[in-house]
């Protein structure tokens, strides 16, 4: 996990052991494995890789999520605005192996989680829209067949996304202060209810039934209220990450 005002990319044991695996400077940064074992992440500076952190692409900018698929391509976003701005469409991108970049995709509201369904269906949470919204990925590196994967409803606000084996999605919530799980089409099959806002999830642990959610008070005086939930689910994880 990603704590951001500490700088700190942590990892913990089932008993709640912690590792400090990287620092990185400047927020915000997320972060994802590449194919050969390597940490990636989203920086300030750009993309970064391996445990020194040594530059990866996509110099100076300051992309938000990201997702590795399964050819190697990092996938990024980055909104157009802050939260408390006027609010601007985003943009979603594509870092290749060799450390080159290019735009795929515009008109997003605030993307935030992403995630890869299969080998080739990108989804993206886009915060300021309320929705989870879907393209196809072609061997080129292209984003097509544009669609709304799932319409969530007024100030859902999903934040942080991921899959599990039945082709679900679990999406965070801050204002919901909530974990929800929706099939395609925006039917809810499940809701965890947390007293915080939701940043993060993911699924996990030794048989991938373990639901892991970043939480923390929603405001300026919450910065020390950070938690990882963690609650056991039916169904497994499955996609990228």
């Amino acid at each position: 996990m990603c704590d951001w005002l500490a700088g700190a990319v942590l990892a913990f044991s089932a008993d709640g052991t912690r590792e400090v695996v990287a620092q990185v400077e400047g927020m915000p940064f997320s972060i994802d494995w590449l194919s050969d074992g390597r940490l990636v992440a989203t920086t300030p500076a750009g993309l970064v890789a391996g445990r020194d952190l040594a530059p990866y692409g996509a110099a100076r900018k300051p992309f938000n999520e990201i997702v590795v698929d399964g050819a190697g391509r990092a996938w990024v976003d980055m909104p157009g605005s802050m939260p408390w701005e006027e609010r601007k469409a985003g943009i979603v991108a594509v870092v290749y192996p060799d450390g080159s970049s290019r735009q795929v995709a515009d008109d997003v509201w605030f993307p935030n989680g992403m995630l890869v369904l299969g080998d080739d269906t990108l989804v993206v949470a886009e915060s300021h829209a309320d929705r989870l919204t879907a393209w196809t990925i072609t061997d080129a590196g292209d984003l097509v067949d544009r669609r709304v994967w799932a319409d969530l409803g007024r100030d859902s606000a999903p934040d942080g996304i991921c899959a599990d084996a039945q082709g679900a999605i679990w999406y965070a919530s801050v204002p919901g202060q909530r974990c929800t799980r929706v099939a395609e089409g925006g039917e809810e099959l499940d809701s965890i209810s947390v007293d915080r806002g939701c940043f993060a999830c993911m699924l996990g642990g030794d048989d991938g039934r373990t639901l892991y959610i970043v939480a923390n008070r929603y405001g300026p005086t919450g910065a020390s209220d950070g938690i990882v939930l963690t609650q056991s689910v039916a169904v497994p994880h499955a996609g990228r990450p």
